[in-house]
């Protein structure tokens, strides 16, 4: 049985990333996964790292059990919006907090990067938008979609990491945007 763990990053809720997580997770559990959901703004933490790496604040139990559940996946579905070129406040600040050193990387005296500590697993992002993603990739560059691929999973060992784009929400009838919850909920069913 595949362990699947889904976090929705959307700050708003009720949100369209919200029911693109539910979606993935009824395919998956339909097609036999294990799966838990972090919904981020659920979770009680401060999204501030207050002193850096040297200085650590005490992860909230919200954030020790998202750890928990990080380690325990073989697969993480990350569904969030794309604002101003990024992830929302909330999901980067989840990032900071919880992928720290000596639980996701660890950096080595005299190595260049550091030794991976979250191998294993891959991952899927669901990513939202208003603007069409042809001007998102060729004009903005990916950033989201870069910085969490290139600088966060791929630092950490998480590989592969495939991606999934819902361009132009605001922009789609009722009816496209059914048809994009059941190719998400496709997706859950092939677990990937």
């Amino acid at each position: 049985m595949k362990k699947i763990l889904i976090i929705q990053g959307n700050p708003v809720s009720p949100s369209y990333n919200g029911a693109l997580a539910e979606a993935y997770r009824k395919g998956a559990v339909q097609a036999g996964a294990d799966v838990r959901m972090i919904t981020l703004n659920e979770l009680t933490f401060n999204m501030n790292l207050e002193g850096g790496y040297r200085n650590k604040l005490p992860l909230e139990p919200d954030l020790l059990h998202a750890q928990e559940s990080i380690k325990w996946a073989e697969h993480l579905v990350w569904v969030f919006p794309i604002w101003w070129g990024g992830p929302p406040a909330l999901l980067k600040g989840f990032i900071d907090r919880v992928f720290m050193p000596g639980y996701a990387f660890k950096y080595q005296k005299g190595k260049p990067f550091p030794d991976q500590l979250l191998k294993g697993r891959t991952a899927r992002m669901i990513t939202t938008m208003d603007g069409p993603s042809w001007y998102f990739k060729w004009f903005q560059g990916e950033p989201a979609h870069k910085m969490m691929k290139i600088s966060t999973f791929a630092l950490t060992g998480i590989k592969p990491v495939r991606i999934t784009t819902v361009d132009q929400v605001g922009k789609k009838s009722d009816e496209q945007r059914k048809n994009s919850l059941d190719k998400i909920e496709q997706l859950g069913r092939k677990m990937g």
